[in-house]
């Protein structure tokens, strides 16, 4: 199974890539890097530059038929790029019309509120999204792993690096079951 990541061509947060796609590659299924623009990403340790990485597909050209799960890494700059890219906002809302499950941690959030996926939903994040969950809908609860089964697609969130081990357990449990017939 493919499994896509969205970031922006700078300021995702980079244990929030490496660990969630560790986490994919460990299962056997394969991670696919996909961004606003082509050629490499720059991630950031907190606000200092840290490493870059090769984009595998732009968003435009992506189709949520070809991935059975979506991952979304936070960083506060990551998120808030995409969110105003419309074509990656699209790509968001087409895993939740397609029912397949998504993934999502810190930041991260801020597209799914731009997406309008998260209207009676239960989610967890970064605390300093709580009001614009709230604001659009959805219930914000800090938990270290929230996974919310809403129909139509499974919504796995996680507040910080900290919950990165009980996050990548949750995403990889749902995404694997998402994939049974």
């Amino acid at each position: 199974m493919r499994i896509a990541f969205l970031v922006a061509p700078e300021g995702v947060e980079q244990v929030e890539l490496t660990e969630p796609w560790q986490a994919v590659t460990d299962t056997g299924d394969t991670p696919r890097l996909i961004s606003t623009k082509p050629g490499r990403i720059q991630a950031f340790k907190h606000l200092d530059k840290a490493d870059t990485f090769p984009v595998d597909q732009m968003v435009g050209d992506a189709s949520v038929d070809e991935y059975g799960g979506l991952v979304l890494p936070g960083g506060v700059a990551n998120p808030d790029f995409l969110r105003m890219d419309e074509k990656a906002v699209a790509f968001v809302r087409a895993f939740f019309d397609a029912g397949k499950p998504v993934a999502s941690i810190c930041h991260g959030p801020w597209t799914l509120v731009e997406a309008d996926v998260v209207r009676g939903r239960t989610l967890t994040s970064w605390p300093s999204l709580c009001t614009d969950i709230r604001n659009a809908g959805g219930t914000w609860v800090d938990e270290q792993v929230k996974v919310c089964d809403a129909t139509p697609a499974t919504l796995i969130t996680s507040r910080k690096p900290g919950d990165l081990k009980a996050f990548c357990a949750a995403f990889t449990e749902e995404f694997a079951r998402a994939a049974k017939p």
